[in-house]
């Protein structure tokens, strides 16, 4: 049996990753979002410990996979007024990051603790290379963070079997991806992707379980792109 805690498991690319996983003989997933038995809102600092607890109470003592998903992406234009712009970077820093580090230390911990390795998958972006818009500067330093920890994480704790992959996705046809590029000209931002097409979640969530289940060890550390060849490194 393998335990997976996954977040923002509700919708899009996370409810996608959730149903791939829980298609995997032996695989017990514990999903966060705002609602339901793991419900947490990352934007209150005590949510990632507390999720953490009772994912853990709910698994029987044992999580074995940590894939971090939930964020948010929320518009910070330049000429917003000062307060209400540096409020919105400590809210995406505070949910993208800041949560997915919490999480991340209490895995690792509890790895260690236990002796039996495991797994961090971080659900990153292909903004954290290519940068975001000028209105998203906040979201595309959260997503360089998230790249920079799970290299950290990999160099760090692999002698322990402590692995960690992380996946930059470029747009994806989440709710919050179409709301975007209707807002981008749409078929203009398209053209810059040479498939021609943003990903499917699903396409997401067979690197992810690829990542969480599959990947050998000599893979810790990996950052893996799917982007539609929009950005290539």
């Amino acid at each position: 049996m393998t335990h997976i805690l996954l977040t923002g498991a509700s919708r899009g690319i996370g409810a996608a990753i959730a149903q791939t996983l829980a298609a995997v003989p032996g695989a017990r997933v514990a999903g966060q979002s705002t609602r339901g038995d793991f419900a947490a809102d990352f934007a209150d600092p005590a949510a990632p410990a507390d999720l953490w607890r009772r994912a853990l109470e709910a698994m029987d003592g044992r999580i074995d996979v940590l894939v971090n998903n939930a964020g948010v992406f929320e518009a910070s234009p330049l000429d917003a007024a000062h307060d209400d712009w540096v409020a919105a970077w400590e809210r995406t820093l505070r949910i993208n990051l800041t949560a997915s580090a919490e999480l991340c230390r209490l895995a690792v911990r509890h790895w260690q603790e236990s002796g039996r390795g495991g797994r961090i998958v971080n659900i990153a972006s292909r903004a954290a290379y290519r940068g975001d818009s000028p209105a998203h500067w906040h979201y595309a330093a959260s997503k360089a963070g998230m790249v920079g920890m799970t290299k950290s994480i990999a160099r760090g704790y692999a002698r322990e079997n402590i692995l960690a992959f992380a996946i930059c996705p470029g747009f994806t046809m989440t709710g919050m991806a179409e709301d975007y590029l209707e807002s981008r000209g749409g078929d203009k931002l398209l053209a810059d992707i040479p498939l021609g097409r943003v990903a499917d979640p699903a396409e997401v969530a067979v690197m992810a379980r690829f990542c969480a289940i599959e990947a050998p060890a000599s893979m810790t550390g990996a950052v893996l792109d799917i982007n539609g060849a929009s950005y290539v490194r």
